[in-house]
């Protein structure tokens, strides 16, 4: 298990450094559109900045992948959001963006409350990846309808100016969503391929599906607040994964749960304040 929490802090790191190269490359091509997928991705392709990111964070899925596979998914995505406040040090410190002072104490809220949760549960053994069929179709069938009602809402004319961070949310929720199915395909050994193919490829569609939202959420706002939000929002949605579903053990004291529930409300706070009061100024080209 230390293994595989020593390669969430590594994929942690290399997946926010990817975001800031992301984020940087979306500034510099057209809009993303979702009828004109192919186009897009060329677009995108083209893009130095955008197609270092990318690869950075192919390398970081596949070293999350294993750390998935190696420890429970509650410890893996907490050391994941506990490196969020890497974010801000490494966009103000590599890319020159500033950070308001509010987005320090929402990643450092965030962060803090979600180290917190995994810090008050009691000592874990092994993988943790065990399931049941009941348990992964309920929580990942309200994922969908949850993402849905945020894909169908963000249109609305009343949130326009909210657009971004919909978008970024709908993004964490859709990579949650793949992150407890990669979690459950490494316990599924022996099942037949009819189970396990329309499982991968589902997995797929929404992995690409969060590409898409995440994005088009990056050339809509900041860095931190974007990115920090769908951090924020796929962490925070695989540990209540992990205890819904993989059965990862909450606190047995009553200090415990209460130390939880102040963890969760630091979380909420921490998603209120993200968003950035100014606009994100437009990048040098």
């Amino acid at each position: 298990m230390e293994v595989g929490i020593a390669l969430a802090l590594v994929a942690g790191l290399m997946t926010n450094l990817a975001a800031l190269l992301k984020h940087r490359g979306c500034h510099r091509v057209a809009p993303v559109r979702i009828r004109q997928p192919l186009r897009s991705a060329r677009t995108l392709a083209a893009s130095p900045w955008f197609a270092a990111g990318w690869g950075l964070a192919a390398i970081a899925w596949l070293v999350h992948v294993a750390a998935l596979s190696l420890a429970p998914i509650s410890l893996v995505q907490a050391v994941l959001a506990g490196g969020a406040v890497t974010l801000a040090v490494m966009s103000q410190r590599i890319f020159g963006d500033p950070v308001e002072r509010r987005q320090w104490l929402a990643l450092l809220l965030g962060a803090s409350g979600l180290v917190l949760l995994a810090l008050t549960v009691p000592h874990f053994h092994g993988s943790h990846s065990g399931f049941s069929t009941a348990g992964i179709l309920g929580f990942e069938g309200g994922l969908v309808l949850l993402a849905s009602g945020i894909a169908l809402g963000h249109r609305a004319e009343r949130l326009a100016a909210r657009r971004g961070v919909l978008l970024a949310v709908l993004a964490g929720i859709l990579f949650a969503f793949a992150g407890i199915a990669i979690k459950g395909l490494t316990a599924v050994g022996g099942v037949s391929i009819a189970v396990v193919a329309p499982w991968v490829a589902l997995t797929v569609v929404c992995g690409a599906l969060a590409q898409y939202a995440a994005v088009a959420a990056l050339q809509r706002g900041g860095a931190i607040e974007t990115i920090g939000l769908m951090g924020l929002v796929a962490n925070a949605a695989q540990i209540a994964g992990g205890v819904l579903v993989f059965d990862d053990p909450l606190s047995p004291t009553p200090l415990g749960i209460a130390l939880q529930a102040t963890a969760f409300a630091m979380v909420c706070l921490s998603a209120m304040l993200m968003p950035a009061r100014r606009t994100a100024a437009a990048l040098p080209a």
